[in-house]
């Protein structure tokens, strides 16, 4: 047998062995992006982190069905239940239709997806599509759960078993940012409908019990996931963010629906910050961190992915040029060293990955010695809430092991990065020389450079030779002498 697969649940604080409530499946729900703005790639660590539970539970041999929302409604620009609604007021300071900035803002998050090789959900869920399955569900629960003011209907916390235990609201760590309503029962009671204010008008709105209006956030969360993935489901994820306020108003609100003190996820799981010593995340040196600035400043998107995996997902990550500099060096050198061994494998067929899985071929005795150990460590590894870190040296002790068998070799390489996601059977070093935004010299002209180059080099001219070079090198490309790539721009 494999490892057991265990997971830390943020509701039980602790680790816990994965049992699914469908035998051989696994349900998971992951909140998706609010799409008023592009989405940092602060934001975007949440989604690796899924995708790679995701591939894990998939390796493990679940029927994964996986869903992510995208929030075009009802998100406040306070999550603590005030303010204005972020598509609201971004549609109102552009003067734009707020159907036309939420289906911008989603390709551009779709983008990054793709470009971070995040593999597609079972589906996409948008919450302008379940407007009808809220109100279904907030009439369910009002008669015992809601009262009404004047600004829409409100959930009443005391309603429920042990509000906030997700957010450890009982002790130092908790958090107390939740602004006043008047005439609110409780403090921690929240929104389930707004009320569109008299002398308003909303571009998102629709008739209520309650007045004309819109859904509150964490309603929409409860009632997606619910319908698409039944409660209870398996495992429900987002930021660590989320693990203080909205998280445990939708477990409240899953509580009043299925008449239950059960959360309706059987695991929270939730991914840590990503951070940057200089200032706040979403900026650096006045440029918003998101995937398209990386890509402008010459790195490959999936360097990011490989720094995110580099750390456990419940640790803080600190973002700096540097440690994203060091995970390209790091990811070229994993390319080159699956290209090597593709060019080992020549014509061969690879290993078809067996069924049931490598893992369980493996502990049968019919994988090579030397790479046995390795898989053992890649399974236990991401089997202990992965552990992303130490997979990938099990991954990279599979690439350095040259005098095993290439075509076990190559079999494992493909499904370990099946989990992790970096793409090595595809990538190229080529593909990672990504070309600067602000790049002055086309690619033809360096290649014409280094003919020269060579031409001088070969009559013994190293003073043109050693100009040209420099040249170069102030143009922002790396002459690598003796490498068949030639050269990299240099970052």
């Amino acid at each position: 047998m494999t490892a057991p697969l265990h997971l830390f649940n943020s509701l039980s604080r602790a680790l816990e062995t994965f049992e699914p409530v469908h035998p051989g499946e696994a349900r998971v729900y992951s909140c998706g992006p609010t799409v008023y703005n592009y989405p940092h790639i602060g934001n975007m660590r949440a989604y690796v982190f899924a995708d790679v539970l995701g591939r894990t539970l998939s390796w493990k041999g679940y029927k994964l069905t996986h869903v992510i929302n995208i929030t075009d409604v009802g998100h406040l620009t306070d999550d603590a239940d005030a303010g204005e609604d972020k598509l609201e007021k971004a549609a109102a300071e552009r003067a734009q239709s707020i159907w036309d900035i939420a289906k911008h803002y989603t390709e551009a998050y779709w983008a990054d997806v793709k470009a971070l090789n995040i593999r597609q959900p079972a589906e996409w869920s948008i919450a302008t599509n379940y407007i009808d399955e809220m109100l279904e569900f907030a009439k369910s629960i009002a008669p015992e759960h809601c009262y009404e003011l004047d600004s829409g209907l409100y959930f009443d916390v005391s309603t429920v078993a042990d509000y906030g235990r997700l957010a450890r609201a009982k002790t130092d760590e908790g958090e107390g940012r939740i602004d006043p309503v008047e005439g609110k029962r409780n403090a921690a009671d929240f929104a389930i409908w707004r009320k569109t204010p008299a002398g308003e008008k909303r571009q998102m709105e629709w008739d209520s019990p309650w007045g004309r209006g819109a859904p509150g956030w964490h309603l929409e969360c409860s009632v997606m996931s619910g319908k698409l993935l039944g409660f209870p489901f398996d495992i429900h994820t987002g930021g660590i963010d989320h693990r203080e306020i909205h998280h445990p108003n939708e477990i409240a609100q899953n509580q009043a629906f299925c008449h239950s003190d059960a959360s309706g996820a059987k695991v929270w799981m939730h991914n840590n910050f990503l951070v940057e010593r200089s200032g706040k995340m979403s900026k650096s040196a006045g440029e918003f961190l998101r995937l398209k600035l990386l890509s402008d400043k010459g790195y490959h998107p999936l360097a990011y992915r490989l720094m995110c995996l580099q750390a456990h997902y419940r640790s803080e990550l600190e973002f700096s040029w540097d440690g994203l500099e060091a995970a390209l060096t790091r990811l070229k050198r994993m390319v080159m060293a699956t290209g090597q061994l593709l060019a080992k494998l020549g014509d061969e067929e690879p290993v078809a990955t067996p069924e049931g899985g490598w893992t369980e071929t493996a502990i049968h005795g019919e994988l090579d010695a030397v790479l046995l150990p390795r898989l053992v460590e890649f399974d236990e590894a991401m089997s202990d809430d992965l552990n992303t870190p130490l997979a990938l040296t099990a991954l990279e002790a599979v690439l350095a092991a040259k005098k095993a068998d290439p075509r076990q070799r190559h079999a494992l390489v493909a499904a370990m990065d099946a989990v992790l996601g970096l793409g090595l059977l595809d990538l190229t070093r080529e593909d990672l020389r990504v070309r600067p935004a602000g790049a002055q010299i086309a690619e033809a002209e360096i290649e014409a450079a280094l003919d020269r180059r060579k031409a001088a080099r070969a009559a013994k001219d190293f003073a043109t030779s050693d100009a040209i070079r420099d040249e170069l090198a102030a143009a922002g490309v790396e002459v690598m002498d003796g490498d068949p790539l030639g050269w990299e721009w240099k970052l």
